[in-house]
């Protein structure tokens, strides 16, 4: 999984000041609404802003009650001098003094009678914060309320970051969806026809129980290997990264291993057996990296083909009667919605998903189709703690998280958790340290290693992401996942514990079971090993360990390698290069004479069973 350690990372002093002071959200709203005696412009506002202490979050509908719209001015004034609008998005924003203007963009000027557009910013303020009331649509003050109520469905846009604001580099607002100005907007999603409910219904932790779908070919490829036969019977995720692989594209299609899976649960009794499936497709998929990169544009319909081309048959060969005994999880788009939060400024194609809402419109899409059969489980992916855990990316993820996902039509109902890790490195346990720990009056999160992150390991990372998601709005019964395939770090290198050392940066470096030379580093990493063996509720919250990436399939080619997958050569996957600024200019760690990603690595695979933690028999 790819890695931008904390995207537009402040300064140490203010990334201090910040976890100091602490993040208290509450919500306020302010509805105004209005007609005229012209009857040719009527509007509601609606208001709704998280605030804490120097800060807000501000989400702003704007519906039209009255005669079409095209192009549109929202005028307002913020009550105190030292409230400011500092980042925002879905308009062109500007401010002089306490009056504020945001003007449309080309793909939602047009509003029809009825419809709305959803728009917002992130802002500061000092003294107090009070709700702006005085709210005009082209001049027209909406004081009034329409003679019948809306009907048109509303227009909801994608966060769009405003040219005539300057970003705040410590916060990522929450975006909305909108129909691509690329792409021609396509319907509301239509839902799969209901299928038979699975025998005894919907469980809350489809590992629980179950048995774990094993993949002919990775297990074939693992039997190929010496020694491999002591892990080729363990469950391992099923990777559609193309349109052609539903098919199967000269292996194993979705229908065939669902085929094989009702085969593995017909053979295993009377236990449910669980098959983990991949959903990676996105228009500028992997937007922030190139060993990944996908087959689909967003500059060449690449929303709509996604939709049509790819989710709406998986969803098809998934709601056939014949499969409604397996469990089967979706693991929804690894990487796209965490670029969204820190690669946006940085990458040109990432900021294309996030102004034509490409992400947000494909991860919805995907959870309104996938989501109607009843045997299927959503988990979206969530990065892990060496992307999203510092303090400026960890609450706007929760804060998109949700408004994606609650975006939906079966609201924050729509998934049962996330995934974190996802074909990464990151340590499940630090047994050594914690975050807590301190060296010689040093906290270790002052170390290089750690770099003021607020997490040094997955489990934490994955609990803590947890709780905050459900403050925010999911329901309690959410659960975690976590990629354990590549993530043990044993054989001779493994501390056996502590360090002894005073300097905290010493210690941390010789008491880490992670022994990356930098946390940015995710390509086929030297010294990796198998970690923890797939099984559920390990630990509180944690529904399951699993291997969603299968072990001895590369993460990319070390050298450009010519082929027809979309997948480009990224120098993170090249031994000799020195880094940049998203690994501290580190060299990358990984192995040399790599293929392309998802091919079968044999030096790779080999290197992971020595360094196997818990060891192999």
């Amino acid at each position: 999984m790819r890695l931008s350690l904390s995207g537009a990372k402040r300064s140490l002093a203010s990334r201090i000041a910040i976890a100091a002071a602490g993040l208290a959200l509450g919500s306020t709203m302010a509805v105004a609404t209005a007609t005229t005696a012209n009857a040719a412009i009527a509007c509601k506002v609606t208001y709704e802003q998280n605030q804490w202490p120097g800060g807000m979050s501000v989400n702003l509908t704007i519906q039209n009650l009255g005669d079409a719209l095209n192009g549109w001015t929202l005028t307002f004034t913020f009550p105190d001098s030292g409230q400011r609008v500092d980042y925002g998005w879905s308009a062109n924003w500007s401010q002089q003094g306490q009056s504020v203007t945001a003007t449309s963009l080309d793909w939602n000027r047009s509003v029809p009678s009825g419809g709305s557009v959803n728009i917002g910013f992130n802002g500061s303020w000092s003294g107090s914060n009070p709700t702006p009331t005085d709210f005009k649509i082209n001049g027209v003050a909406c004081n009034g309320t329409p003679s019948s109520p809306p009907v048109t469905p509303p227009v909801t846009p994608p966060v769009s970051p405003s040219p005539s604001v300057s970003p705040s580099p410590s916060v990522s607002p929450s975006p909305s969806v909108s129909p691509s100005p690329s792409e021609s907007p396509s319907p509301s999603p239509s839902v799969s026809p209901p299928v038979s409910p699975p025998p005894g219904g919907r469980v809350d932790n489809p590992y629980e129980g179950a048995d774990g779908y094993v993949n002919p070919e990775w297990r074939a490829n693992a039997l190929s290997e010496p020694g491999g036969s002591r892990v080729a019977n363990t469950s391992t995720a099923v990777w559609l990264d193309r349109i052609a692989a539903i098919e199967g594209a000269g292996k194993m299609g979705l229908r065939e291993h669902l085929n094989e899976a009702v085969e593995q649960d017909e053979a295993n009794g009377s236990k449910p057996l669980t098959i983990q499936v991949v959903i990676y497709n996105l228009p500028n998929r992997d937007c922030a990296a190139l060993a990944s990169n996908g087959e689909l544009l967003i500059s060449k319909n690449g929303l709509n083909r996604y939709k049509s081309e790819y989710i709406d048959p998986i969803a098809e060969i998934m709601s056939d009667p014949k499969y409604r005994n397996l469990r089967i999880v979706a693991i929804l788009e690894p990487d796209s919605l965490p670029n969204l939060i820190t690669n946006v400024n940085s990458h040109e194609k990432c900021r294309e998903a996030q102004q034509s809402g490409a992400y947000v419109q494909g991860v919805q899409y995907a959870i309104n189709k996938l989501r109607a059969i009843p045997n299927v489980y959503i988990y979206v992916d969530a990065a892990h703690h060496g992307w999203l855990g510092w303090d400026t990316n960890f609450r706007p993820a929760v804060d998109l998280f949700y408004s994606t996902i609650a975006g939906t039509q079966y609201g924050v109902d729509g998934v049962d958790g996330f995934i974190v890790n996802t074909a990464n490195y990151s340590a499940t346990v630090e047994p050594y340290f914690n975050i807590n720990t301190t060296v010689n009056g040093v906290t270790v999160r002052q170390s290089k290693w750690v770099d003021w992150n607020q997490y040094v390991d997955e489990q934490s990372y994955a609990q803590a992401l947890r709780n905050a998601l459900i403050a925010k709005g999911f329901r309690n019964t959410i659960g975690m996942l976590i990629d354990t395939s590549r993530n043990g770090w044993g054989g001779p290198d493994r501390p056996t514990g502590p360090s002894s050392a005073t300097d905290v940066n010493k210690f941390v470096d010789e008491s880490r079971i992670d022994r990356r030379i930098h946390a940015g580093n995710w390509c086929n990493q030297a010294g990796a090993g198998l970690g923890e063996r797939p099984r559920a509720n390990p630990a509180p919250g944690i529904d399951a360990y699993v291997w969603v990436k299968p072990p001895g399939e590369s993460d990319g080619a070390s050298e450009e390698i010519p082929n027809d997958e979309g997948k480009s050569f990224d120098r993170m996957c090249d031994p000799t290069y020195e880094g940049n600024s998203l690994n501290g200019y580190n060299k990358t760690g990984a192995l040399p004479n790599a293929p392309i990603s998802g091919h079968w690595f044999s030096a790779q695979f080999q290197e992971l069973m020595r360094n196997a933690y818990p060891p192999l028999d």
